[in-house]
């Protein structure tokens, strides 16, 4: 008998994927975790119904959240990490010598034994020195923080649930509070492709264009993300994420990439003209 599994990405649609077999199913306090054996995917990570990635295609969302904002700033020494339990994006952040300190504020600690059982070669990342896990709810970690980071990535889930709060107009001020005087923000910015996904989107960019100074969205392609198609937001205090892009010397770094390039970075930021007048919507009510 075959055994499929499906995502609804909206009432109408969803997303199914052959699985092989189940390796994990257990419930921590914040959410269901399942970890799936695809054919097509490899190994499969489930949150509460919903994919948070495959082995086939976590590479393109933790480089486009890490050496974005790692090509612009020329000076990252202190990076927060909100979310990030399975230590993807840790272990991108791990090849530039320059940082000295990762903070990882995971409030799920089921998830990142469940990673590091089935997810051991990102999980590696967070037992390397330079990186200090903290099991604790992000909004509440960041409030005590001022001018502590160069560089906050926002890898929380969505703006749904126990980590609804990530995405509220106070945890956007918190983050600017605890960013440097030239400190860049990124975080996931969903996708814009569906009605029901549209709006949340919208909000998002609403709340960081009146937070920062720059704001400004990117996108990657994404298989198993909803419609394929995923946004991120740059949000900074100083640097522009193309006028003040750095491509000469982040190749000069000769870090290995399966997605990210200097070439892609700079089409990254050249939007759909749909995704332009939706975001542009946002800020034409925000002057």
């Amino acid at each position: 008998m075959e055994m499929w599994f499906s995502e609804l990405h909206t009432s109408g649609v969803k997303l199914s994927i052959k699985v092989e077999k189940q390796l994990f199913c257990g419930s921590s306090d914040c959410q269901r975790i399942d970890v799936l054996e695809s054919a097509e995917f490899g190994k499969v990570l489930a949150l509460d119904g919903e994919i948070l990635f495959s082995e086939k295609d976590v590479f393109i969302y933790d480089e486009m959240v890490t050496h974005v904002p790692m090509a612009v700033h020329p000076g990252v020494r202190r990076v927060l990490i909100i979310g990030g339990g399975d230590g993807g994006v840790a272990k991108e952040l791990l090849h530039y010598k320059r940082i000295e300190k990762i903070d990882v504020v995971e409030p799920d600690e089921m998830l990142v034994e469940v990673c590091r059982e089935h997810f051991p070669e990102l999980t590696a990342a967070l037992s390397d020195e330079r990186v200090n896990v903290y099991y604790q709810d992000g909004l509440r970690f960041i409030r005590n923080k001022t001018e502590e980071y160069d560089l906050i990535i926002n890898d929380a889930t969505d703006p749904f649930g126990y980590t609804e709060g990530l995405f509220t107009r106070e945890f956007y001020g918190s983050c600017y509070k605890a960013l440097q005087e030239d400190g860049i923000m990124v975080y996931q910015h969903g996708s814009p492709f569906y009605g029901e996904d549209k709006e949340e989107c919208m909000k998002m960019h609403r709340k960081a264009f009146r937070s920062f100074p720059v704001s400004r969205v990117y996108q990657a392609h994404i298989p198993t993300c909803s419609s394929g198609y995923w946004l991120f937001g740059f949000a900074s205090k100083k640097y522009h994420p193309v006028e003040d892009f750095r491509p000469e010397e982040w190749k000069k770094l000769g870090i290995s990439t399966q997605y990210y390039t200097a070439n892609l970075h700079r089409g990254a930021f050249m939007l759909p003209k749909y995704v332009e007048e939706m975001l542009e919507s946002e800020e034409n009510r925000s002057l």
